[in-house]
């Protein structure tokens, strides 16, 4: 990790590729503006590492306590300061001509062939204002869903740095359409899914955890969303005794942190079902799939999403999905044929879907083999890992 203090540069554009004997391309200087401490950024910065690229992600936080995936050992880190704090209020506008000094001086000194922001907000405007070219954005969600309508500056800021980038990728086609709606143009965003492994991601791994986790012979309904009002885990909630009216022996699996937290734990006990729910918290992105493997049922309750990463992980391990209908979900799920869709705030659809799957085993298994056939067909990390290297070889060339 390297901090550097604000000193002002100019900033030059660098083709750092070395070329083998016979004019292949072996290897590029790639500088990432993201989220360090994110298990996402680390899938991308990790795969790039591996293949032998020199990989620079500068960051404005690294998260401390979750020691999730980390990062590779070729990840060179680049921790920006702040003289305000990030949790204070607008600290990130604050904050932005400072960290735009730091910025242009690494960008000086890492001489890169490419930068590569994820998650725009203010990254994207940060890279677009150095002046380097070329920049790529990788939209994530709520970035482009929800922060544009915040205020008038944040919408000025993702159309201002939209419409100067070189390449724009997303994970969803819904995000397409919203930045096209914000001024992108059209022809520079590219489709790539952050993707899933699927070698780890298998519904293999379920059985001796299971076991561990004292369900061997009980159903098992997982909801791996964060406890924040967007993913509206209350419906699950809900629900769950109107499943337990028809399945009273079924576990409730609540994975994941977030300001609700003690919101929901007291309406599960309000509602009478502690007994049958279990607050497992944050889960490390290594185990996360032995609690896929050993849930029988998935359920997403979100009001919005773009590619939803814990949907297609959980569809993985062949574990069949029960979610609401929004955009994002109807990309993924075909109604009775992959999972199943319920309206938004329908608590008994919820509750009656999740019932018929606990009642089926044929349904589950059918719905789960397909779940991971389509993942396999349209999200394995490897094959849009791939893609997006050679969108990296296009615009360097």
């Amino acid at each position: 990790m390297e901090i550097f203090n604000p000193l002002s540069a100019k900033v030059t554009p660098h083709l750092g590729i070395i070329m083998g004997k016979s004019g292949d391309r072996r290897q590029m200087k790639i500088c990432y503006l993201a989220d360090a401490g994110n298990v996402t950024t680390q899938k991308w910065v990790n795969y790039f590492a591996r293949k032998g690229h020199q990989i620079h992600l500068i960051t404005n936080r690294i998260r401390s306590g979750r020691p999730g995936e980390s990062h590779s050992e070729g990840v060179k880190l680049h921790l920006l300061t702040t003289p305000i704090p990030w949790h204070w209020a607008k600290s990130g506008y604050v904050n932005i001509p400072l960290q735009l000094i730091q910025v242009r001086r690494l960008i000086n000194r890492i001489k890169p062939d490419v930068i590569h922001v994820h998650y725009l907000e203010t990254n994207a405007f940060l890279a677009i204002s150095t002046g380097f070219h070329p920049v790529v954005l990788s939209a994530w969600g709520s970035d482009i869903l929800i922060t544009p309508k915040k205020s008038r500056l944040q919408k000025f800021l993702t159309q201002y740095a939209l419409k100067r980038a070189e390449l724009i990728t997303c994970s969803a086609e819904n995000l397409m359409e919203e930045m096209i709606k914000l001024g992108a143009d059209h022809d520079k965003i590219r489709i790539i899914r952050h993707g899933v492994d699927t070698q780890k991601f298998n519904p293999q791994r379920g059985g001796e955890f299971r076991n561990r986790l004292g369900l061997r012979r009980v159903p098992v309904v997982i909801s791996t969303r964060k406890l924040r009002p967007i993913y509206n885990v209350e419906m699950l909630i809900r629900a769950i005794p109107l499943v337990l009216e028809h399945a009273p022996q079924a576990i409730f699996i609540i994975a994941g942190d977030g300001e609700q937290k003690k919101y929901l734990e007291g309406l599960v006990t309000s509602l009478g079902v502690a007994e049958n729910v279990r607050f497992v918290g944050w889960v490390r992105h290594d185990e996360l799939p032995n609690y896929l493997a050993s849930a029988d049922i998935y359920t997403s309750t979100s009001l919005s999403d773009s590619e939803s990463i814990s949907l297609e992980e959980a569809m993985a391990c062949e574990v069949p999905p029960v979610v609401t209908e929004i955009p994002a979900n109807r990309a993924w799920i075909k109604d009775g044929e992959n999972g199943f869709l319920v309206p938004i705030d329908d608590i008994q659809a919820m509750a009656d879907r999740i019932v018929y799957l606990i009642r089926n085993k044929e349904a589950r298994e059918r719905l789960g083999k397909e779940g991971r056939k389509t993942i396999k067909e349209r999200a394995e990390y490897e094959e849009e890992m791939s893609k997006m290297g050679k969108l990296y070889e296009s615009l360097v060339k």
